[in-house]
């Protein structure tokens, strides 16, 4: 799964938070945050790991997750490649629409006369 199907689940992207605002967790811990099972939350912790959101270490008898900073960065830089071409699409919509209002506005003056 990528990156970003990995990350259309609203219960996955809240462990993302998580993990963001806490650094490394337990899956044990994270699953204290969510009213589902703990089957539940591992499979959603299986479906981060496989898209490399999270990275998992285990320690002991626990498995540790956290971000994945490389895929996190992916994802950053996407958002504003997108961003900067959705940008210059309305800059040159914006042209367009300054030059029709010039435009429209002798039509206007001509039709006063």
């Amino acid at each position: 799964m990528d990156m970003f199907s990995a990350l259309a689940e609203p219960r996955r992207r809240s462990i993302i938070e998580l993990l963001a605002a806490n650094g490394q967790l337990s899956a044990t811990a994270i699953a204290r945050n969510f009213r589902i099972s703990m089957p539940a939350i591992s499979q959603h912790l299986k479906v981060l790991r496989e898209a490399k959101l999270v990275h998992v270490e285990k320690k002991a008898q626990q498995r540790m997750y956290q971000l994945n900073p490389t895929a996190l960065h992916e994802i950053e830089l996407w958002a504003k490649q997108t961003s900067h071409l959705w940008n210059e699409r309305f800059d040159t919509l914006a042209t367009v629409l300054a030059a029709e209002q010039i435009k429209n506005k002798g039509v206007i003056y001509e039709r006063k006369k």
